[in-house]
C-alpha cells in the first residue's frame, strides 16, 4: 500500500512538472504535439494548514504548535466525459482516489467510482480551505459523518469507497447525490457484508440560496467500544443510520482585485441526528462569516452536540469568535476563540480554546 501511494504521489510530482515545464517559455512549435495534448489535460492543486493551539481542559493548560493538513492532488481529463483524481495528504494516509464519467451531455448525470468525501451533510462534501472555522467542521458532523472522534467508526476523515451518481437538472436549480458505500471508511475493507446507502437533495430556489437534505442508511462495524455506547463491542455489527436538514445562504461576492479573493457574506445552520445501534445523538450549528473591511472577516458560531441523548452530560456546546486575513488568493491567517461549556462525563468544567492558524493554497 505505502510503495502504491509514493508511486501515485510521485506520478503527480511528474505531472506538474511536465506541466510547468509546457507553460513556461516553451514556443508552441518546439513542444511535440503529444506533450500539448498531455499536459493540458492535467491540473495540479495542493494546500497546507498548521498553526498553534491552547486549551485549560480540566484545569490543565496546553499549548502545542500542529501542522493538520498537507495535502497534494491531480486531476487527469481523459476525454471530455472521463476524469480521474489521486489526492494524498502528507501529514496523514491516503485521502481520495476516483473517476469520473459523466453519462449526459450536461451535468444531469455523472457516474463516480472509488474512494471520496460522501454526500452526508452539507459541511463534509466542503474543503476545509473553504470553511471558516480552524478546527474545521462542527461536532455534529464530526462525529455521525464519521471524521474521526468516534472509536465506533474508527478515523475515516468523512470519506468511504464506493459507488455514487450525481447531478444537476431543472436548470441548475436541484442538485442530487445517491451513493452505495461500504460504510469503513478509508483504505480499509468492508468488514460486513451490508453497503450503506447515502441520499442527498438540494435544492437552489434563488441565487447564493441552497436548501439541503441527506440521509444515511447503513450497517456499521465497531472499530472499538465508545464509552456513551458500551453495549456495542468492538467488530460488532450494529445500526448506524442518520439524518440532516439545513440551509444556508450567500450574498454576492465581494471583489478584492487580483490578488484577493472575492469573498461573500454568508450563514450556514444545519441540524443532524443519529442511531448507532440503540443510542441516539443529535445536535446541529449556525455559521456566520462577514466581510468588515478590505481583506478581513469576522467569524462566529455557535454550534452543539449530544453524543447520548438518553444520559445526561454527554453534551457539549461551543461558542466561537474569530477573525481572518486574506493576504492572497485561497491564503489567509485565521485567530478564533472558542468558549466551550461541557456535560460532566465531557469534561469536570467549561474550558477555553484559542487557535491560530496560517493556510496556504494553489
Amino acid at each position: 500500500m505505502k510503495k502504491q501511494t509514493w508511486m501515485a504521489a510521485t506520478l503527480a510530482v511528474v505531472l506538474a512538472v511536465f506541466s510547468s515545464t509546457a507553460a513556461m517559455g516553451q514556443k508552441k512549435k518546439d513542444t511535440p504535439l503529444w506533450m500539448e495534448d498531455f499536459t493540458s489535460r492535467i491540473t495540479l492543486n495542493g494546500y497546507a494548514q498548521g498553526g498553534w493551539s491552547y486549551q485549560d481542559i480540566n484545569g490543565e493548560k496546553t499549548n502545542s504548535y500542529n501542522l493538520k493538513r498537507t495535502l497534494l492532488w491531480a486531476k487527469a481529463r481523459i476525454t471530455d466525459r472521463w476524469s480521474f483524481l489521486f489526492m494524498h495528504d502528507f501529514s496523514s494516509v491516503p485521502q481520495e482516489f476516483y473517476t469520473d464519467f459523466r453519462v449526459t451531455k450536461n451535468n444531469a448525470l455523472t457516474v463516480r467510482l472509488g474512494q471520496f468525501k460522501h454526500s452526508y451533510t452539507m459541511e463534509n462534501p466542503m474543503s476545509p480551505t473553504q470553511l471558516e472555522l480552524i478546527d474545521v467542521y462542527s461536532q455534529a458532523v464530526l462525529y455521525l459523518a464519521g471524521e474521526g472522534p468516534d472509536p465506533l467508526n474508527g478515523v475515516n476523515y468523512g470519506r468511504d469507497q464506493g459507488l455514487m451518481i450525481f447531478g444537476d437538472i431543472l436548470k441548475n436549480r436541484v442538485h442530487y447525490e445517491l451513493a452505495l458505500m461500504s460504510g469503513q471508511g478509508i483504505n480499509r475493507k468492508d468488514q460486513n457484508n451490508q453497503k450503506d446507502f447515502i441520499a442527498k437533495l438540494e435544492l437552489r430556489p434563488m441565487d447564493g440560496l441552497r436548501i439541503v437534505g441527506s440521509g444515511y442508511l447503513g450497517t456499521g462495524n465497531a472499530m472499538g467500544t465508545a464509552a456513551w455506547n458500551p453495549d456495542i463491542q468492538k467488530g460488532d455489527n450494529y445500526k448506524r443510520n442518520r439524518y440532516s436538514v439545513g440551509a444556508e445562504y450567500k450574498t454576492a461576492p465581494y471583489s478584492e482585485g487580483e490578488y484577493k479573493e472575492a469573498r461573500p457574506a454568508s450563514i450556514r445552520a444545519e441540524w443532524l441526528g443519529g442511531e448507532d445501534g440503540e443510542v441516539g445523538s443529535r445536535g446541529g450549528y449556525v455559521t456566520t462569516c462577514i466581510p468588515v473591511y478590505d481583506a478581513l472577516d469576522v467569524v462566529a458560531s455557535g454550534e452543539t452536540f449530544d453524543r447520548n441523548t438518553k444520559v445526561d452530560g454527554w453534551d457539549q456546546t461551543n461558542l466561537t469568535l474569530g477573525v481572518q486575513y486574506w493576504f492572497y488568493k485561497k491564503c489567509r491567517v485565521q485567530l478564533q476563540y472558542t468558549r466551550c461549556l461541557c456535560g460532566e462525563k465531557i469534561s469536570s468544567k467549561d474550558y477555553n480554546w484559542l487557535q491560530a492558524q496560517v493556510q496556504v493554497a494553489f
